[in-house]
């Protein structure tokens, strides 16, 4: 208290210099429009580039949550579109279908990356999705640019999944403009281009064509998209194989959708009693 009033006892001429010009600024400024607009003009310009700065470190601030929000939407989405796409498909609903979901037969869960291989001849990719989530193995797993996988093991919490990078993925696939398919596979070359083997020899194509899952397995649904063709090669036993450039960068995967397929065993059971 005693330096407040030694420092006002010391600098009282200044301080009283500087009470009068704040007087003087604000009756010039009441008393004249022109002086009032330049000021309310100048304070709104000075605020306003402060917001937009605040504004604009908050929305940085705040994009992991946003994108959240976003991801939980899209997944909610999905499954709508999926509801919609079943019930004009089949307008009976099966009494063996999952009773809270009577029109669903596939289901998306979302999550996100939080372990990626792409440079090895065998990868595998860690998502924070498991067992207390409804994963289980050989689950479909995307995003929204396309295929990255299958899981292969769930503990509670997380899940592994086979990458479409993985010397022993085989992923049924189609060209989206035919029915034509083949069999998608990776040579450990490149992890941006994977292969389309098995393709019949009457099937018509060309660089630039879509490739998209083909629907042919208990897994993807029919649609999902993998990649554009980038040219036709000739193997040694006369069937086509041809370079697929992938819609994703595999080696910079984030959130993630986990595709359940709730017809999966009842179409498995069906297939194994007739095969024996």
């Amino acid at each position: 208290m005693q330096q407040l009033i030694f420092f006002i006892r010391k600098y009282k001429y200044f301080l009283y210099f500087l009470l009068l010009q704040i007087i003087a600024f604000s009756l010039t400024i009441n008393n004249h429009s022109f002086h009032k607009s330049k000021f309310v003009s100048s304070a709104n310009y000075i605020t306003g580039g402060i917001n937009n700065k605040t504004s604009s470190i908050s929305e940085y601030l705040n994009l992991k949550s946003e994108n959240t929000i976003l991801v939980e939407e899209n997944k909610q989405l999905k499954n709508k579109v999926e509801k919609l796409l079943f019930s004009i498909k089949n307008p009976v609903t099966s009494p063996l279908k999952d009773t809270l979901n009577p029109l669903l037969q596939f289901e998306y869960v979302n999550g996100k990356t939080i372990a990626n291989e792409y440079s090895k001849t065998y990868n595998y990719l860690t998502i924070n999705r498991g067992k207390n989530h409804g994963i289980k193995p050989e689950m479909a797993v995307v995003n929204s640019k396309g295929i990255i996988g299958i899981t292969d093991y769930s503990s509670n919490k997380y899940s592994r999944v086979q990458s479409i990078l993985n010397k022993n993925s085989k992923i049924n696939a189609k060209f989206k403009n035919s029915d034509h398919f083949g069999t998608l596979t990776w040579n450990a070359k490149d992890y941006n281009i994977v292969q389309l083997e098995d393709i019949p020899r009457q099937a018509v194509y060309k660089t630039g064509d879509t490739i998209i899952t083909g629907g042919k397995s208990t897994i993807f649904p029919e649609g999902i998209l993998i990649g554009t063709i980038l040219e036709n090669l000739e193997s040694a036993s006369a069937l086509n194989v041809i370079n697929i450039k992938l819609f994703n960068d595999m080696s910079n995967i984030g959130p993630i959708y986990t595709i359940k397929n709730f017809d999966k065993e009842e179409i498995e059971n069906l297939e194994t009693n007739f095969n024996e």
